[in-house]
């Protein structure tokens, strides 16, 4: 069929016209994963602080195992979540034909990666030694201060870890993305167009895809798979870049 005209066709119809473009689905999987990203990891960040730095040690004993607790919920129930709240809302708030949308993957994909990103940070801002903090205080420097230019400097490597694993789950996600994405195999051009993911693709043909379908199918799954390992091999090498620069 040809790599290029796989991975860079614009049309996917694979029943009748046999054509296996997939395109807009890689653009959806990255926009949706990027979104989530920025929505998601600043508020992980700023409550992992919160709970290492500033709560007293009992409440944020709660707080995290609340947080943990997030983390064993089933994707279905995200996505019903999204599908009964976050799609209404979105419908109503932007006057739009569907809230279904790429908008709406978004903001369940990074409501989904918060107990990951937030428990590993945590536990790597709660490595570094006390003595960095009582130095810090010691010659004057503020609570937030400290925090932000005496403990996460430290801590860096563990919340790039963390973040590589939120962008690994919202990459890989599925079922949540299947009930508030609206599956629409088409190339977004704003924030409330309805798409569709390469993983919402194989789960939703599988079922039934035979012949040259079926091993679109499974080209579909190589090109995610190379799609998180570039990612991932990235990341880490901005990783070992920053203390070189700095």
């Amino acid at each position: 069929y040809g790599v290029s005209r796989f991975v860079l066709g614009m049309d996917w119809r694979p029943t009748y016209n046999k054509v296996y473009g997939i395109f807009p689905m890689i653009a959806a999987t990255v926009l949706s994963t990027l979104g989530a990203i920025l929505i998601g990891v600043p508020i992980a960040l700023l409550t992992a602080v919160f709970l290492s730095e500033f709560l007293p040690r009992r409440i944020a004993a709660l707080l995290r195992s609340s947080i943990e607790l997030l983390a064993g919920i089933p994707s279905v129930v995200y996505g019903f979540f999204g599908l009964m709240v976050i799609v209404p809302f979105l419908k109503d708030r932007f006057d739009a034909a569907s809230g279904s949308s790429i908008l709406a993957a978004m903001i369940i994909l990074s409501i989904m990666i918060l107990p990951t990103v937030i428990s590993i940070s945590e536990t790597s801002l709660r490595a570094v030694p006390q003595a960095y903090r009582e130095a810090s205080l010691a010659l004057g420097a503020t609570k937030m201060q400290t925090s932000w230019s005496v403990v996460v400097p430290p801590a860096r490597s563990g919340i790039i870890t963390a973040i590589i694993l939120g962008i690994s789950r919202a990459v890989g996600e599925t079922m949540a993305v299947i009930l508030v994405a609206g599956n629409s195999p088409q190339l977004p051009t704003s924030l409330l167009d309805s798409v569709r993911t390469l993983t919402a693709t194989i789960a939703l043909e599988m079922g039934y895809a035979q012949g040259r379908h079926s091993q679109a199918l499974f080209s579909v799954g190589i090109v995610l798979f190379v799609m998180i390992f570039m990612l991932n091999a990235t990341i880490l090498y901005m990783r070992r870049r920053i203390p070189e620069s700095e």
